[in-house]
């Protein structure tokens, strides 16, 4: 009675979780890690973690299948651990998530595998509260569920007027996806659309909490982190180029990959908001007849 208490408690719990035997094959995959991943327990049982289909980076963007796996590190020294990473959800774009590991021992002192716990780490009610009220403004951009250009114009033009208040700095990046045309041609509008959605969810997933994004129009978004140093203006751009980079859509079988080419600039005392988003933009185009997937600041 007992036993299956506690496995219908796990079963049903909202965080996801998972148990691996020795060679990280999953044995156990609950509720709760179908909700965060998309993935079945169909989808998941029988398969080894170490093939990435969840593939695990770190903020850097660095995979942790290959390198830093906790699993692997709980089976292989007993060691528990922590960390706030990104999963790879069914549909194509990154989770945040927070992750706790623990090895599992047998009935004496060997390790028979591991257990990893994890949770959204995107603060779902903030998110829904602001959609909410960008919906009720009409500053949401309906395909995507980022804010419109509207919107974008509204914020920028406030942050600009606070760089000269309060003497801080404000870095734009104008964000475009690399060859959609190619993407709506070989594969149609809709694979296109949901293109357009994963960048979105990927971008809002790896922004810091004060910064601002919205799609411009097409497949450009634009984006503006706030109170920021020159130092931390390409790695922020870094990051977001390597995560779309990561992300995909499904055309049927077909995983279609795409990337994003960035122009980022500081906006000078003199800038107006268009200034400022024409530099980034032809920053971003500079990028894009260096070859692009790349990142320009400027």
């Amino acid at each position: 009675m007992k036993q299956t208490f506690y496995q219908d408690l796990i079963e049903n719990l909202y965080d996801g979780v998972y148990f691996v035997d020795r060679n990280r094959v999953i044995t156990y995959w609950n509720k709760g890690a179908e909700t965060l991943t998309g993935y079945s327990g169909p989808d998941a049982m029988g398969r080894s973690c170490s093939d990435e289909f969840l593939a695990h980076v770190n903020e850097s963007g660095r995979n942790m299948c290959h390198t830093g796996c906790p699993l692997k590190e709980a089976i292989e020294n007993g060691v528990s651990s922590e960390a706030e990473i990104y999963l790879h959800h069914k549909d194509g774009h990154r989770v945040p998530v927070t992750v706790k590991v623990f090895p599992i021992f047998g009935d004496g002192s060997e390790i028979t595998g591991a257990v990893e716990i994890f949770s959204d780490n995107s603060s779902h009610v903030a998110n829904k509260r602001r959609l909410d009220e960008l919906h009720e403004l009409a500053l949401l951009d309906p395909l995507t569920q980022i804010g419109n250009r509207r919107y974008l114009e509204m914020t920028l033009e406030a942050k600009l007027a606070e760089t000269i208040r309060y003497n801080t700095q404000i870095a734009v990046y104008f964000i475009d996806i690399d060859d959609f045309k190619q993407i709506n041609d070989t594969y149609g509008h809709d694979i296109g659309d949901e293109a357009l959605r994963v960048a979105a969810k990927t971008l809002n997933a790896v922004i810091r909490p004060m910064d601002t994004l919205g799609r411009w129009g097409g497949e450009e978004f634009v984006a503006g982190a706030s109170n920021i140093n020159r130092g931390a203006v390409r790695a922020i751009a870094e990051r977001f180029r390597s995560f779309i980079e990561g992300s995909c859509v499904r055309a049927g079988d077909e995983k279609v990959l795409f990337t994003v080419t960035i122009g980022g600039t500081v906006a000078k005392p003199d800038d107006d908001l268009t200034s400022v988003i024409k530099r980034a933009d032809t920053l971003m185009y500079e990028g894009k007849k260096r070859g692009k997937n790349r990142v320009i600041i400027g």
